[in-house]
């Protein structure tokens, strides 16, 4: 893995560490500071990205020539970066699972310089999987119980990420994609109907109509917006009676623009006249989880929904507040004070009640509170895993576990109330006595 996807003040510090012999065990914390105002909880995600990278990193020649000729540093810079290696340990919230702002989502113990060089990473991983993550699963609650479908990759920003969109939104619920990629590489549901310029490439919609149904008998899906929408359902409908589609397979129509709540209750009604009430109703069209939450709230006759831009780039929150901080440096504790960016002091756990939800961070080492359990695993050690790569179905089955815990207020799709996270006496002692020690 390449070492070099780093920020260059992380080598700077690193290269600094070494030259010094700083290289004691050091504890760093990531964790999001605030949450969105739209958001009531986090789904942990990117620790198996990390946990991959952390196991690979290395500098190859061509690296390390470019950190001498390139950059600078010294001869005896470059031959120590030559023999760098993760050899430390990975406490982390196991991907899927619920957590909320303040908690650490993930904790490295290693050598100084080895757990300061991958901060850069780490961030990245974790931000933009979480976040992802959190807002297709707004996107699920917000169907309640009907399909949701990823349609993000034309608009996700870069090929890598519409791969990455579409293994997390199968993470919280989603139940198919249109990546066909992400569909063989994650074994997921590949959807797909047809475009616009299809049914415009045809002399008639009812030709383009017959044509699809005819190469594709098992999974059929009219597009029936291209005209007017009314008539490409009565359109679709005559093809389904003309062709004798029955109840086998996949027999729907879509909708991608209009006033999809009083369409979806038009066509249901010339569908079930016509005998097809087994032809789903699919919608989509720059939808939201607002969006659904209206047209489910509504009544719509909807089916499933395909959500695409909106939800691939988290339009309205495309990040979190996430940090990296260093909590302890050998047997010290240490913490930051800056306004507004106040860090706590030490290696850190939370636990978890599930009847009624709560959740404390306290120490690692602290006994775990009755009734409670414990939320960060042990997943890396010596720079090696502890168990093979966790598969998303595992992740979705932890969601919908914690998201059956969650209160309400924290799943509600408008002004969302996250609960509240405390500390356990054990954390607040220590960060008052550190505060102390750092102020004196």
């Amino acid at each position: 893995m390449n070492a070099l996807l780093t920020d260059l003040y992380e080598l700077n510090m690193v290269a600094s560490y070494l030259r010094r012999g700083m290289d004691g065990t050091a504890t760093f914390s990531l964790f999001v500071r605030r949450l969105p105002a739209t958001r009531g909880f986090i789904v942990a995600a990117g620790v198996e990205s990390c946990l991959d990278f952390l196991e690979q990193l290395a500098f190859d020649e061509e690296d390390l020539r470019y950190l001498g000729e390139g950059l600078g540093f010294t001869p005896a810079d470059v031959e120590a970066f030559r023999r760098f290696r993760f050899t430390g340990d990975v406490w982390a919230i196991s991907e899927g699972r619920i957590a909320l702002a303040g908690e650490p989502l993930l904790e490295v113990t290693a050598p100084l310089p080895e757990a300061q060089v991958v901060e850069t990473f780490l961030l990245n991983r974790v931000t933009f999987e979480s976040t992802i993550a959190s807002k297709a699963a707004r996107c699920v609650i917000a169907a309640a119980g009907r399909d949701t479908v990823d349609f993000s990759f034309r608009r996700t920003q870069g090929i890598e990420a519409g791969i990455d969109v579409a293994r997390l939104s199968a993470m919280v619920g989603f139940a198919a994609t249109s990546n066909v990629e992400a569909a063989r590489r994650f074994g997921l549901t590949a959807a797909g109907t047809m475009a616009h310029s299809y049914v415009e490439a045809f002399a008639s919609e009812a030709e383009a109509f017959r044509a699809f149904a005819e190469d594709f008998p098992g999974r059929v899906t009219f597009l029936v917006d291209t005209y007017d929408t009314i008539t490409g359902v009565k359109n679709a409908i005559a093809v389904m009676h003309e062709l004798e589609l029955g109840l086998e397979g996949r027999l729907g129509i879509r909708l991608d623009s209009g006033d999809l709540a009083q369409l979806s209750l038009t066509a249901r009604r010339l569908l079930d006249r016509a005998g097809l009430k087994h032809v789903r109703i699919f919608a989509s069209g720059s939808l939201n989880e607002l969006a659904i939450d209206e047209l489910v709230r509504g009544g719509a006759p909807i089916d499933a929904f395909g959500v695409g831009t909106q939800m691939g780039v988290s339009a309205d929150n495309p990040y979190l507040d996430t940090a990296y901080k260093l909590v302890r440096y050998q047997d010290r504790p240490v913490m930051k004070l800056s306004r507004d960016k106040v860090s706590a002091p030490g290696r850190k756990q939370v636990f978890r009640r599930a009847k009624p939800f709560s959740d404390v961070v306290g120490l690692r080492d602290e006994p775990v509170p009755s009734g409670r359990e414990r939320l960060l695993e042990l997943l890396m050690t010596g720079g090696k895993r502890t168990a093979a790569r966790q598969p998303w179905s595992r992740s979705l089955a932890l969601f919908q576990a914690d998201l059956a815990l969650l209160p309400a207020g924290a799943r509600k799709i408008r002004s969302p109330k996250p609960p509240p996270v405390r500390a356990t006496q054990a954390l607040r002692s220590l960060t008052a006595e550190t505060r102390r020690r750092l102020m004196n």
